[in-house]
C-alpha cells in the first residue's frame, strides 16, 4: 500500500512569544497556516499556547484546541516535551543551567524538580491520548554526559550505572505512554546520554526493547558529529517515529572541528542553518524515509545562527512541500509485464527439460 509523508509542519518552540501573531494559539496557528503549514507541533511547556495540566485533564478543552487549530487550516502533529524530558535526569553540573527549565519554586531543588518532570511526562501521556496523537518528542536527560571523552580514565561500570539509572526512570513513562497508545521519540542530541545510535541502543537495552522508545529523527545533530545520517535510517527505520526537518553546516579548519573550541554559533565550524542554507541532503532522507514506509509528519524545527526566523519559517514550508514524495502505487515497468502461470514459470527455468 502507498504512503505518503505528511506535512509540512512546523516546530512552534522558537516561534513562541509575546508579540502578536505569537502570543496565543489562535494567533500563532493562522499564522502557520498563511504560511502554507499543515500540522503544528506544541511546546507543551509555554501556556501562551497551551495548558498541559487541562489537556490531560480534559478531553472537551483537547477538543477546543484541535478544533481552533483546524479552523486556521492546521492540524496538532505531536506534543514537544523537551524540557520535561530533559529535567528527568540532570547531572549536578548542570543544576544551575536547567533550572531554568523548571517552575520557579522548583529551582535549587533538584529532586523535587525531577518529579515534577515525571509527572509533567506522565500528564503529556494522558494529553497526547486525548488528543489522539501517536508520537511525542522529547529529551531523555542526562547523567553521563560530563564523561563523554574518556579522559581522564573514567571507572570501570560509570557509563554502565547511569544508563541502568537512566532507563529506571523513564520505565514508568514507556509504561504510561503504552496505555495512550503513543511512542515517546528521542530527539539523539549531544548534551543528552542519547546522542547516537550506540548510545540509543544501550538505553534500548536496558528498557528491554520496550515498544515506545522511539527516534526522532533530526540529520543536523548527526551531521555536526559526522556520523552516517543516511545509513542511520537504514538501520533504526523501525524505531523512527517521528521527523524533524533541520539543516546544518560542518565546515571545520585548521583552527577547529568538531568540538568548535568553545566558540558561539555563528564562529562554529558546526552550525545549524535554514532548510536549503546547509549540507544535509533531504532529497536522501525523504527518499529513505518513503521507501521505509514513513507516515507520519515532517516537521520544521527552525534554528539558525543567520537568518531571520520568519523567513527561515516561510521558505521551511516550501522547502519540505517540494520535498514530499508521493509514493507509486505501481512498478514504472508493469507495462512490460505479461501474465504468468506455475508451468510458464518451470518452463522458463528449464525444469521441465530436467524432468524428462
Amino acid at each position: 500500500m502507498a504512503t505518503n509523508i505528511k506535512g509540512p509542519g512546523i516546530y512552534l518552540a522558537q516561534f513562541a512569544g509575546d508579540a502578536a501573531p505569537f502570543d496565543s494559539w489562535a494567533s500563532i496557528t493562522r499564522w502557520a497556516g498563511g504560511l502554507g503549514f499543515k500540522g503544528v507541533q506544541i511546546p507543551s511547556w509555554d501556556k501562551r499556547l497551551f495548558d498541559l495540566e487541562k489537556a490531560a485533564a480534559s478531553k472537551t478543552y483537547c477538543d477546543e484546541i484541535a478544533g481552533i487549530a483546524r479552523e486556521n487550516g492546521v492540524a496538532i502533529t505531536e506534543l514537544g516535551t523537551h524540557l520535561q524530558g530533559q529535567l528527568v535526569a540532570v547531572h549536578p553540573a548542570y543544576d544551575e543551567a536547567f533550572d531554568g527549565f523548571a517552575p520557579e519554586a522548583l529551582r535549587g531543588k533538584p529532586a523535587a524538580r525531577q518529579a515534577w518532570a515525571v509527572e509533567q511526562m506522565l500528564l503529556s501521556a494522558k494529553a497526547s491520548n486525548n488528543l489522539g496523537l501517536k508520537s511525542n518528542v522529547s529529551f531523555p536527560g542526562a547523567l553521563a554526559w560530563p564523561y563523554l571523552y574518556p579522559w581522564p580514565q573514567r571507572p570501570a561500570g560509570l557509563i554502565e550505572a547511569a544508563f541502568d539509572e537512566l532507563a529506571k526512570r523513564w520505565r514508568p513513562i514507556f509504561d504510561a505512554f503504552d496505555e495512550a497508545d503513543c511512542h515517546v521519540c528521542f530527539e539523539l542530541h549531544p548534551g543528552e546520554d542519547l546522542f547516537d545510535g550506540v548510545t540509543f541502543e544501550m538505553f534500548l537495552e536496558r528498557v528491554n526493547n520496550h515498544p515506545r522508545c522511539c527516534i526522532n529523527y533530526d540529520p543536523s545533530h548527526f551531521l555536526l558529529q559526522q556520523l552516517d545520517y543516511l545509513e542511520f535510517i537504514d538501520i533504526y527505520h523501525e524505531r523512527i517515529k517521528a521527523l524533524h526537518i533541520k539543516d546544518a553546516e560542518f565546515r571545520p579548519n585548521g583552527r577547529q572541528g568538531v568540538y568548535s573550541g568553545y566558540q558561539p554559533w555563528v564562529q562554529r565550524a558546526g552550525r545549524f542553518r535554514s532548510l536549503g542554507d546547509g549540507q544535509i541532503d533531504f532529497g536522501a532522507i525523504f527518499s529513505k524515509m518513503a521507501q521505509y514506509g514513513y507516515d507520519s509528519w515532517a516537521v520544521l524545527e527552525w534554528e539558525c545562527c543567520l537568518k531571520h526566523p520568519e523567513a527561515g519559517a516561510a521558505e521551511g514550508a516550501v522547502f519540505i512541500r517540494d520535498h514530499l514524495i508521493r509514493v507509486t502505487e505501481k512498478a514504472f515497468d508493469d507495462f512490460a509485464g505479461g501474465q504468468t502461470d506455475a508451468a510458464q514459470l518451470r518452463r522458463m527455468l528449464g525444469l521441465n527439460r530436467e524432468a524428462a
